[in-house]
């Protein structure tokens, strides 16, 4: 007891410090909405960080080659003509036709492919990055989604080929414009799918084998090598095995692509269902940065 103090002052004393104890709680706010839209805006701020890593991760890729990065439009490029000519066949059509279809599809499915699968390991292959860099968790997610389109526009010189040598162009006309906000769409969901897949395959591995053998069947499925026109009867009705196709997802995101790519007919319901898997794929991922951004570095 200090000199001068009476008991019931000391006593009124420690009331008033633990009264002001439970006024300021200490809170976390590692999971909430606020922080999680704090990490995508600040790992968008760090442009210049995940862009230079994006480029590097080509250039490290095709060190010491003569070609570089356009290997990656000749080994597409091979792809597409070999299937082409070989599918063209099997299926008794038209190659004028036929390979600048599979051309596009291919194109297009390389970016979902990778959006699945590198998207499942976008924060394991960070590890080191993840532990040792203080940055944005969504860096890693803007520097895949950016080293993709890299990877797209080299191979979109595949298509510049097929529209003169196939007379594409010939088709076109001003609704090939519609590509555009259908290529941001796919990016769009390119990002959502490396959130969820990437900090779900972080906590549980078995998911990315898992997604490795769900890419290849939807690969077989998805309209890539062959066409529902096809499938047609012969009243030129769609039949019921082409309604199936329908069934899956990546045969949306295919379609308001190639359609306005080479010059066919586009269809609205295509769009709808793509907005509709972009709004409910989107607030999953927000809601598992919101739940699971912070235990990532635990994880990885």
């Amino acid at each position: 007891m200090s000199p001068g103090e009476t008991p019931a002052a000391q006593e009124k004393l420690a009331e008033d410090t633990a009264g002001s104890a439970e006024v300021e709680p200490i809170a976390s706010d590692s999971q909430t909405f606020q922080r999680a839209f704090k990490d995508f805006r600040v790992g968008f701020g760090q442009r210049e960080l995940w862009l230079s890593l994006g480029w590097q991760d080509i250039k490290q890729r095709y060190r010491r080659s003569v070609l570089g990065p356009f290997w990656i439009t000749i080994a597409t490029g091979v792809q597409a003509a070999a299937i082409g000519l070989l599918y063209a066949a099997l299926l008794n059509q038209p190659i004028k036709d036929y390979l600048p279809y599979v051309a596009v599809g291919i194109i297009v499915w390389n970016v979902i492919n990778a959006s699945i699968l590198e998207g499942s390991d976008v924060f394991i292959a960070n590890e080191g990055l993840i532990k040792q860099l203080p940055s944005a968790l969504s860096v890693h997610v803007y520097r895949l989604v950016w080293r993709q389109l890299l990877f797209f526009a080299h191979n979109m010189l595949i298509y510049l080929v097929v529209l003169i040598a196939f007379g594409v162009w010939e088709k076109l006309h001003w609704t090939a414009i519609f590509a555009i906000p259908a290529l941001g769409l796919l990016f769009l969901n390119a990002m959502w799918v490396s959130i969820v897949f990437g900090i779900f395959s972080t906590r549980y591995r078995d998911i990315a084998p898992i997604l490795g053998s769900l890419t290849l069947m939807l690969f077989v499925l998805t309209p890539v090598m062959w066409n529902t026109k096809s499938l047609e009867s012969q009243g030129g009705q769609v039949s019921e095995r082409a309604k199936l196709a329908e069934i899956i997802p990546t045969f949306h995101y295919l379609e308001i692509i190639r359609a306005p790519l080479l010059g066919d007919d586009q269809h609205l319901y295509h769009w709808a269902i793509v907005g509709a898997i972009t709004v409910v794929g989107w607030l999953v991922a927000i809601f598992a940065m919101k739940q699971f951004r912070s235990r990532v570095p635990y994880w990885v």
